[in-house]
């Protein structure tokens, strides 16, 4: 089959790379900068891939990325919805089915989370798989990339299953009330059901954990349905020591897509904490798979 020139793979993501400016992206712009829109290496860093992979992309020597690969491109060109399911054709991917969940960030969304600033924040998906990440949380919880993202699941964290890896930051996290946060995580993917009741990512997750962890087959029983809104947080960071936060969850709608800021009392040391933590980093901080800049 032949693709019509300019049009294929590689061609629509450089013409993609080259439209979006590194301002939309939260990248500094240098004065002798000659790229209008993103180099190469910033959309291989965005994505969480190798420049090399990215070239080879571009040059049509690499045709057929995973579904993860081509999500990420996604999310890092800042894709609408009918350009992210063009990309997945162009992969020779089905897109997403309506109905189901979706890791894909709408530009707009995109726009407001790199203008927050210092705060940290992240965003998770309606079954609670973490999706995106700044820098500032990486600093301040820390981010386990070597962890699959189909692992990376706050749900997974909350009620770990087997042996595997579980945690999704680096450093050790007390809660308030650790028992209300276990059933506010379960009683919300109670009610991701009811939006998404024929996703099977979702499923596939209910499934294990009701298997292989008895605290959420007890509070699945219950019945509840609620979401998880508000917490608060004591991150034992190695370089700061201990910071007190307070963790607000927002969604975003129909995506239900969760997003979670951690802040600190104004004017407070648990501030200041915050500040130098998010300037500290993490140790993985700069191969972030779904950072922006």
């Amino acid at each position: 089959m032949t693709t019509t020139s300019g049009a294929g793979l590689g061609a629509m993501i450089r013409t993609w790379r080259n439209r979006l400016p590194p301002s939309a992206a939260a990248l500094p712009v240098g004065r002798a900068r000659r790229a209008v829109g993103l180099r190469r290496e910033e959309l291989a860093e965005l994505a969480g891939v190798s420049v090399d992979y990215v070239v080879r992309l571009e040059q049509g020597r690499a045709t057929t990325p995973s579904a993860p690969v081509v999500a990420s491109l996604a999310r890092a060109l800042q894709l609408s919805t009918a350009e992210r399911d063009h990309l997945y054709r162009l992969a020779h991917l089905v897109p997403p089915a309506d109905g189901a969940i979706s890791d894909h960030i709408p530009p707009g969304v995109h726009r407001v989370l790199t203008r927050l600033g210092d705060v940290a924040v992240a965003v998770f998906a309606a079954d609670w798989r973490l999706i995106w990440w700044n820098r500032s949380w990486a600093g301040l919880l820390g981010v386990d990339t070597s962890m699959p993202p189909q692992l990376r699941n706050f749900a997974r964290e909350r009620f770990p299953v087997g042996a595997g890896p579980v945690s999704l930051g680096l450093w050790p996290v007390t809660e308030r009330d650790r028992d209300a946060t276990d059933a506010a995580v379960v009683s919300d993917l109670r009610r991701a059901t009811g939006r998404f009741p024929h996703d099977t990512r979702l499923a596939e997750l209910i499934r294990v954990l009701s298997v292989g962890n008895r605290r959420f087959a007890e509070l699945w029983a219950i019945g509840t349905v609620a979401a998880h809104r508000e917490d608060h947080k004591t991150i034992e960071h190695p370089s700061v020591g201990p910071v007190t936060v307070d963790c607000d969850v927002l969604t975003d709608g129909d995506s239900e897509f969760k997003i979670v800021i951690m802040t600190a009392v104004p004017g407070s040391a648990d501030e200041t904490k915050l500040r130098l933590a998010a300037i500290a980093g993490s140790p993985d901080t700069t191969k972030s798979s779904h950072t922006l800049r």
